[in-house]
């Protein structure tokens, strides 16, 4: 069923604007059913799971309904815990960035009361906190809720449940009578019940029922992963399990652009699809993709739908979708025409949760998965390139190198020495340099970063880039098959995503690697014992190269 775009929802220009450039696409089914009633100044009561896109459809009316010449708070987001409270401030950050003047800051334990006081005194018209903080601001005069229009209950039931009911009792009964309400819960007991009916005036309520369908039969599994982490897990399941082709789907056209962006980088060939892209091209990218011109499409659902291949093996939700529905739509692009698909989806913290829900929704089991390591990845490369062995020997396709094989062997070298080292070669060692003209190898398109080896680095190469710093890692170019290894090993070991490793030199005694300056600055410069599956490997950062004289 087609859903209404976001410029039906009678949105102003500036707001409109914020969400365009967020790459959202169509408004979900709350986000639908709740932006107008809000606008339209009525309470709500808004009945959707967690990861529905319901921030968003109080986060809008919110915006759209502040005064920015009026330097007061006039609205109002309690939340359950600290965690959600960034979360909403961060949406309603991006939201408002076309709306200049709109200030929003978020309030929570364990954070300076003095620091929030502050933004507080400079007019901030959004105030998105935890009730004990809010609570604390109001009993010290910090908060004031006089100029109150608009207050918003975020996961109520979670609220309640967490032992909050008297603190919200109690800011509700100190915001002005004149002023718009919305629950949003998940579930709606008894007791928010109550306090609906004392708190809220003829609520509208908008339930968003999902039908329970049946999921395709299809393998799916989920990978927990920290959120700036998603990309690393991607690259590790797919060079893990070798997949050749699939399709990625992205709840915005921006994540679409990015992550499209991030996997040509890697040289994995891929393209993009969504509803930003002109009708033409996505024809051109889709045909390409069906006549396998590259691996990996990403996609939002409004491209996706369009979506029709038989012999596809993979899907990945790189997000979660905010419609279950939506999940069953994905998925069912694998495992057409008889044949075994696999569903893999990407899940940060509270998206837990949600896997459980679609689990009921489809009927289905979606299994947890353990992410490779870095070691496991390459023994299964090592098992690969052993079985191609396996297989040319059998086929006599090598028939013709065994007369240079032969010469080798004339020459004085054994057998074994000779298979080690083009096996060596094969999986992108190299040999130790002579010191007056060394070897260098050429990062492959593959690799994370750009990585070269260096004839004797006992100094970094070059002045590390603006941002970056240089960490000296305990590891020879004996000690690696690839600089690939020393990326996987701070990925791995220290959580640095791969995509910011930058130039890699391996050297006789240690190598060098160029990492983000706030990652060196945070080391002790005594060394730093990184536990990888090499064993442990040391890392010291290296102070910043002198600027060198000019002559």
């Amino acid at each position: 069923m087609e859903r209404p775009s976001f410029a039906s929802l009678g949105l102003s220009p500036e707001v409109l604007k914020a969400v365009d450039k967020l790459g959202f696409e169509e408004a979900s089914p709350i986000q639908a059913a709740a932006i107008p009633v809000l606008l339209a100044g009525q309470d709500v009561v808004g009945q959707s799971q967690t990861g529905s896109g319901k921030t968003a459809a109080f986060a809008i009316p919110a915006i759209e309904m502040t005064d920015p010449a009026l330097h007061a708070v006039q609205v109002l987001v309690l939340c359950p815990t600290r965690e959600l409270a960034t979360q909403v401030a961060g949406e309603v950050h991006k939201l408002s960035a076309g709306k200049r003047g709109v200030h929003a800051v978020p309030v929570y334990g364990g954070s300076s009361f003095e620091r929030q006081a502050q933004e507080l005194k400079r007019g901030a018209q959004i105030v998105l906190g935890t009730p004990g903080r809010v609570i604390d601001h109001l009993e010290r005069g910090t908060l004031k809720l006089d100029r109150l229009r608009f207050i918003v209950l975020d996961e109520a039931d979670r609220m309640l449940d967490m032992g909050f009911r008297d603190d919200i009792k109690r800011i509700l009964e100190s915001v002005p009578a004149e002023r718009q309400t919305a629950f949003f819960s998940a579930t709606v007991s008894p007791a928010i019940r109550k306090l609906i009916d004392r708190h809220a005036r003829d609520p509208v309520t908008l339930k968003i029922d999902q039908k329970k369908v049946d999921a395709p039969d299809i393998t799916q599994w989920y990978y927990e992963t920290p959120p700036r982490m998603k990309f690393d897990a991607l690259l590790r399941l797919i060079d893990f399990h070798s997949y050749r082709s699939g399709i990625i789907f992205c709840n915005t056209q921006r994540t679409v652009d990015e992550l499209a962006d991030d996997l040509q980088a890697q040289g994995i060939p891929s393209d993009r699809l969504h509803g930003g892209i002109a009708q033409a091209q996505r024809t051109r990218v889709m045909n390409k993709f069906k006549g396998g011109g590259f691996d990996f499409l990403v996609a939002t659902d409004v491209a996706g739908r369009g979506i029709d291949v038989d012999d596809l093996a993979l899907v990945v939700n790189f997000d979660l979708p905010y419609d279950p529905e939506d999940y069953v739509h994905r998925i069912g692009r694998t495992g057409r025409a008889g044949k075994q698909g696999v569903a893999i989806s990407l899940v940060t913290g509270r998206d837990v949760h949600k896997i459980r829900f679609l689990e009921k929704f489809t009927h289905s089991t979606i299994r947890r998965g353990k992410l490779p390591t870095a070691g496991e990845i390459g023994e299964k490369r090592t098992d690969a390139l052993l079985e191609r062995v396996r297989q040319t020997i059998e086929s006599g396709s090598a028939q013709a190198q065994m007369v240079h094989v032969d010469r080798l062997l004339e020459e004085g070298a054994d057998s074994t020495e000779v298979a080690a080292a083009l096996l060596h070669i094969l999986q992108g060692g190299e040999a130790s340099a002579p010191a007056a003209e060394p070897a260098q190898k050429p990062a492959r398109a593959s690799e994370p970063a750009p990585a070269e080896s260096s004839p004797s680095p006992d100094e970094p190469p070059r002045k590390a880039k603006p941002g970056k710093a240089w960490l000296r890692v305990g590891l020879s170019r004996d000690a690696v098959k690839n600089p690939r290894d020393i990326v996987d090993l701070l990925v791995e070991a220290a959580g640095l995503p791969s995509r910011e490793v930058g130039f890699i030199a391996l050297g006789d005694e240690a190598s060098y690697a160029e990492v983000p300056f706030d990652f060196a600055k945070g080391l002790s410069p005594s060394g730093n014992v990184l536990q990888g599956s090499r064993g442990d490997v040391t890392i010291w950062p290296v102070p910043a190269l002198p600027k060198k004289k000019r002559r």
